[in-house]
């Protein structure tokens, strides 16, 4: 008897019976659903005012020092590398218009950054999370921004580790200051701050 794919790595069974788990539960729970190498991550809130309005300049900021072909997403779908057992959504992705012409859940390796707003209810999810997940995807760079504190981060710069593929680099950043994003360099004035 020939052992299919599935078969062969239990991890990828375990994976797909979460992704069926969050796709039954994704309507009628609060939040978002997202899916780690731990198991369901669950931002209970929905995103509010700050947070879609952070998402919504530094989206539009984005895409004014873009070339044309690129956009700054901010809507669906996941990100989704079933391999790893990992399933995201950026609050932002920037990718190029040919990369979203896909049915499903986007190829990780397309985005060139991933871009998230922290969020009030879970922000280890953003600041820990993500920061160990992404660079694990392919996402080449990583954007935060913390509307609790008025602080942010990029991350590059993929390298191995013992324990994965993390980001080598880090630049923190305060609101206000003008920041760089692989190619390109974008304000951070006039972002709004949780209350």
């Amino acid at each position: 008897m020939t052992a299919t794919p599935d078969q062969e790595r239990p991890d990828t069974l375990r994976y797909r019976a979460l992704r069926d788990l969050v796709e039954r539960m994704q309507d009628t729970a609060p939040g978002k659903l997202e899916i780690t190498k731990e198991g369901i991550v669950h931002d209970m809130a929905s995103p509010r005012g700050p947070h879609e309005l952070t998402a919504a300049r530094v989206s539009r900021r984005l895409e004014k020092v873009m070339p044309d072909g690129l956009l700054a997403h901010t809507g669906t779908p996941d990100v989704e590398d079933v391999r790893e057992g990992v399933m995201r959504h950026p609050d932002i992705m920037v990718i190029a218009e040919a990369d979203m012409e896909v049915e499903g859940s986007f190829d990780p390796r397309a985005l060139i950054a991933a871009v998230e707003i922290v969020s009030r209810s879970n922000p280890d999810n953003d600041w820990m999370g993500k920061t160990r997940d992404y660079p694990l995807l392919g996402i080449p760079l990583y954007l935060i921004f913390d509307p609790r504190t008025g602080v942010g981060a990029v991350l590059s710069e993929i390298h191995s580790t013992p324990d994965g593929p993390r980001y080598a680099t880090r630049k923190n950043f305060v609101y206000g200051e003008d920041i760089t994003i692989g190619e390109w360099t974008i304000s951070t004035r006039e972002l709004p701050r949780y209350r």
